[in-house]
This record gives C-alpha cells, structure tokens and sequence, in this order.
C-alpha cells in the first residue's frame, strides 16, 4: 500500500555562518495534495525549497519521497527519484527554441547513448517531441514551437518553465511564485491546469505571494517566518491564524498618546 504522505520533512535545519534561516521545520504534503508555502519577504521560503531540491546541503533533518529518503542524493538524482521544480528567476535557455527548452526537462529520463539526440530535438517526430508539444498545448501555451523562447513576453516563459519541469514526469512538483508576471487570464489558466496535473495524481508545493492564486489552487496552506514553521492547515483559515496576522501586520497596540500603531 503506497504511503498516504508524498513528501516528509522532518527537522529541517540550515546555517548560514550565524544566521539560522531555517529552524526544526517539519510537514508533510499528502499524495495528490496542493498545498501552498507562503509567509514574509526573507521568511526562508526559497532557502527551503533549495534544501529540498538539493541545492544547498542539510545541517540537520531528513526529507523523504513516497516513502524512501531523498536528503542524501545530488539534485539530479533527486529529480529520478520524483522531484522537480521551478525557480523564482527564469532559468531557461534564451540561445534555445520553445521545444527546446522544454525537451530538456526530459533529461532524467534519458536512456542509452541513442536518446541523447531526443531532448535536443534533432529528431523531428520522435517520441520526446511530441511529449513536449503536448504538454505545451495542455498548459493553454499556443506558441510557436520553435521560436526562438527569448522573444515571448514574460509571463509566457514563465509557464513555458513550468512545462519544463512536468517533463521529467515528477511524483512531486515544487514551484516558486509560478503566477509572478502573468496576467489575470494567464493565472487563472494556469491554476486549471495544475489542478488538471493534480487530478491526475500528480502533488504540488507551491510558493507564492498571489493570495487570490493560492485560494483557488491550494486547498492546505504553510506558513513560515524567520525560518520557522507558523502555520500548517487549511488554507481558507490561515488569515484567521493570530501567529500569521502578526507575521503579516505585526503586533498592534495602544501608545500612552491614545494611538495606534503597529510593532
């Protein structure tokens, strides 16, 4: 029987010189979940994802995927394992075309020394192809797929990177602020189909400040600050959370003057 819980991270710690920017941070996101990772500007939010994802090492803690430990493998063998993700900062490669770039995320999938010509595209009909081109017309991209990507607005290469990262056929898929720079169109059209993705089994982490995003996406939400774990729960409650408003807005209180002002 498959684990009920695709992600485990339990006692997540890292130190950067002094500073401790993620303290004994545990939760868990459930097999076909969409759950939200949200909190205050230098909350620690990427810097988790950077742990999870293998770019930075572990000073403490353990991250386990569908059941088996993942925190001592290298980034690229974390991808074969079932994880994948975006990044913040666009990362594709402006030299390349669409199809292109979203034929690399194949590469852990990559087989024997003949299927290193696949993610490159210099086979025009082959498998890995028409993988892509069809991930590219379920996500709602109608470009040219062989355009040059470095010529399409923002916002387009912004979900073009996040069809990049389904191609590796993740079990787990990690995004950083995915809806940054879209249009109200396009976000709505990529919250459908991550929801389409989910539906078919696929389990979601998502970082993102579009509140409106993370409503009609996440149905459970974490917070973080300086670090540390606030909230894990039902998204629809997480702006009646004390500890969160206070994160957000800080603590009001009466001066001797009468007024109000906030710490």
């Amino acid at each position: 029987m498959p684990n009920e819980d695709m992600l485990q991270i339990n006692g997540l710690a890292k130190r950067f010189g002094g500073l401790m920017v993620t303290q004994d941070v545990s939760f868990t996101v459930r097999r076909g979940g969409r759950k939200a990772l949200i909190g205050p500007n230098g909350a620690g939010k990427t810097t988790l994802f950077n742990l999870m994802s293998g770019v930075y090492p572990l000073d403490l803690g353990t991250i386990s995927l569908d059941g088996a430990r993942i925190d001592h493998l290298p980034s690229r063998k974390r991808i074969a394992a079932g994880l994948s993700r975006s990044f913040q900062n666009i990362r594709l490669m402006p030299h390349l075309s669409v199809i292109e770039n979203v034929m690399l995320g194949q590469h852990s999938q990559i087989v024997g020394p003949l299927a290193l010509f696949n993610p490159i595209g210099l086979m025009r009909g082959n498998q890995a192809r028409k993988a892509a081109e069809d991930r590219l017309k379920r996500a709602g991209l109608d470009v040219d797929p062989d355009g040059p990507v470095s010529g399409l607005p923002y916002g387009t290469r912004k979900r073009i990177e996040v069809v990049r990262a389904l191609m590796s056929n993740p079990k787990l898929l990690m995004l950083d602020e995915p809806a940054a720079g879209l249009n109200p169109k396009e976000t709505s059209e990529l919250s459908s189909f991550l929801k389409e993705e989910a539906e078919s089994g696929l389990t979601l982490l998502v970082v993102e400040h579009d509140m409106s995003f993370v409503h009609d996406l996440c149905d459970e939400t974490l917070v973080l600050n300086f670090g540390r774990l606030i909230y894990d729960g039902p998204t629809g409650e997480v702006q009646n959370d004390p500890a969160v408003r206070e994160a957000y807005l800080g603590t009001r209180r009466v001066s001797n003057a009468g007024g109000d002002r906030a710490a």
